[in-house]
């Protein structure tokens, strides 16, 4: 799920970069070959599968994940499910009407609006789920729409630098802006996550109101579903080493890069600086599922 929702994401955020490039030309603001969205479609569709068949390894039987499709009424889940390959139908359809020389803005605009209905699924997948107070909270989507377009936006950057120079400095700037906006709320969300009171705790788990207590195991010797599953099994350590990386190559070096530079760095620069923050991204969303407090983890969470 981390490799789909950062890879999609950047996917989505793209696209609509793209879209707005496309009526800035029609409406004469710019010029802008096809190629840059024959290009950007191709890169659209090969992100969003990389990230769909990672996303196959987190079923337990991928053989069935056409079944999770059938609880479109109350799940998120499947509402994703059925979005993102009508995403991906519509980018191709979009790309197509490029290559062929007569670009559509109605297909233009349902491709858009995929993208953005996609990050909703995406978020409220987590954000439903009230148990977990860490991801109910109408943050959860905005922030994976704002860190996706962050994402797009310099990957957008970076492929008008090889197929049409003349977007990338206003691009360079606009993705400093994202990046600065998504760094923001991110953070503010992870002042919440940190300053949350627990509603359960041990004491009221057996109902002993002892101020201490210590959990030595979870009744068995090795590990279980549910350690395996619901918790992480890092070091507080480890945790917090890998959140400071999301916020180094995530957020500070990209737009510490792009500030300095304001999009004169060549392509081959921009492309690496994009890998650099998707491997932040990577990081920032493990640490946002490490974030998730389950509750089945006073009980399971140790183990001798």
């Amino acid at each position: 799920m981390i490799f789909f929702t950062t890879l999609a994401g950047a996917a989505q955020g793209l696209l609509l970069v793209l879209v707005g490039i496309q009526f800035s030309v029609q409406w004469r603001l710019a010029q802008a070959p096809q190629a840059l969205f024959i290009a950007g479609a191709a890169v659209i569709l090969v992100l969003s599968a990389i990230g769909l068949v990672a996303a196959t390894f987190h079923l337990g039987r991928p053989m069935r994940a056409w079944r999770s499709a059938a609880m479109w009424r109350t799940s998120w889940l499947s509402r994703e499910v059925i979005v993102l390959p009508a995403f991906m139908a519509a980018v191709a359809v979009w790309g197509g009407f490029h290559w062929l020389g007569t670009p559509s803005a109605a297909a233009a605009i349902i491709a858009a609006v995929l993208a953005l209905l996609l990050y909703l699924c995406t978020g409220m997948i987590y954000a439903a789920v009230k148990a977990i107070k860490e991801w109910a909270t109408p943050m959860t989507p905005v922030n994976y729409a704002l860190l996706g377009l962050a994402s797009g936006l310099l990957l957008s950057t970076a492929l008008t630098a090889w197929l049409a120079p003349g977007f990338t400095p206003l691009l360079a700037k606009l993705t400093l802006g994202a990046i600065v906006l998504s760094a923001l709320a991110r953070g503010a969300t992870l002042w919440r996550n940190l300053s949350l009171v627990p509603t359960t705790t041990t004491q009221t788990a057996i109902g002993v109101r002892h101020p201490k207590i210590d959990q030595k195991a979870q009744g068995a010797m090795g590990g279980s579903f549910n350690t395996r599953e619901f918790f992480h099994g890092k070091t507080p350590q480890a945790v917090q080493t890998i959140r400071w990386s999301a916020v180094v190559l995530g957020f500070v070096i990209p737009a510490a890069v792009l500030a300095i530079t304001l999009g004169a760095s060549s392509a081959v620069m921009l492309t690496l600086l994009f890998v650099v923050q998707w491997m932040g991204m990577l990081a920032e969303r493990w640490s946002f599922f490490a974030e998730g407090q389950h509750p089945q983890n006073l009980y399971y969470r140790s183990r001798s």
